[in-house]
This record gives C-alpha cells, sequence and structure tokens, in this order.
C-alpha cells in the first residue's frame, strides 16, 4: 500500500513539473524574445515625434492614432497612422514593387501580410496606404547600412 502511494506521489509531482514548463516555457520565451522591443500609441504624429526621436521626421504632425513599435537593439521598427488624407506623406515617393523584406517585428496592429503590399519608401522605410492609414517598417539592414553611410539597396 505504501509503495502504491509513493508511486502515485511521484506520478502526480511529475505531471505537476510537466504541466509547469509546458505553460512556463512559451511565456518565458515570449518575454525573452520580446524584451528588447518597446511599442507605444499617441494621439498625433506631433506627440509621437516630440515623445521620441526615433519616429520619423516625415511623419505628419496632423497623423493621428499613430502606433510605433521599434527593438532597442537595433533599426527595426513599425509604424502605423490615420493621415488627414489619403495620400502618403511628403517625403515619401511611390514605387511599383519595392524589394521589401520580411517584417521582423510583431505587433497584433500590424499586418501580417505587410511584405507583399508595399508600394512606396518613405526614407528608410517601406510603406503603404490601406485608406487613409498608412502601414510602414523600416529593416535593421537597411538601418545598418544607412549608419554605415552605404547607398540603399
Amino acid at each position: 500500500m505504501i509503495r502504491r502511494s509513493v508511486i502515485l506521489i511521484i506520478a502526480a509531482v511529475v505531471s505537476a513539473v510537466g504541466l509547469a514548463v509546458v505553460v512556463a516555457l512559451p511565456a518565458a520565451a515570449d518575454r525573452y524574445g520580446n524584451r528588447h522591443q518597446e511599442s507605444d500609441a499617441y494621439a498625433t504624429g506631433a506627440e509621437a515625434k516630440s515623445a521620441r526621436a526615433s519616429v520619423p521626421r516625415w511623419l505628419a504632425d496632423e497623423a493621428d492614432s499613430v502606433r510605433y513599435s521599434m527593438r532597442t537593439t537595433g533599426g527595426d521598427r513599425l509604424l502605423k497612422a490615420t493621415l488627414p488624407d489619403e495620400r502618403l506623406p511628403v517625403g515619401c515617393t511611390a514605387e511599383p514593387r519595392p524589394q521589401a523584406p520580411e517584417v521582423a517585428l510583431k505587433e497584433d496592429w500590424f499586418p501580417a501580410d505587410a511584405r507583399g503590399k508595399a508600394t512606396a519608401r518613405c526614407g528608410l522605410y517601406y510603406a503603404y496606404m490601406d485608406g487613409a492609414t498608412l502601414y510602414a517598417w523600416q529593416d535593421n539592414d537597411d538601418w545598418l547600412r544607412a549608419e554605415r553611410g552605404e547607398p540603399a539597396p
């Protein structure tokens, strides 16, 4: 009887530890993977640019509902903003199919399929408009080339 109790206790402990590992590991991996990513929301483009020097200067001050995410250890950036009209900001150039890289950062407010929709370059950012909403992202490799003074691809 004691032997059976010991086996049941051991089985319960092993099950509890296994469950804890199954629950804790994905949460820890997510936290570890996103520890160098910061995200903020701003009422206007002017507020975003005032709060963060890394927000691109070409973003219209009048833009509203600005969402911004950045990796603190490199040049990956995401930007979503509602513009006062349905036109690209001044300083952006329309391109038929820019060779946009994969979007490295993930946010629930940024489309996962953005790469295939890029139609413009805004400085180092790849961008497209969806109605009055601008979606733009900057790639770390492009940022590194610019930091070294190399030409854009």
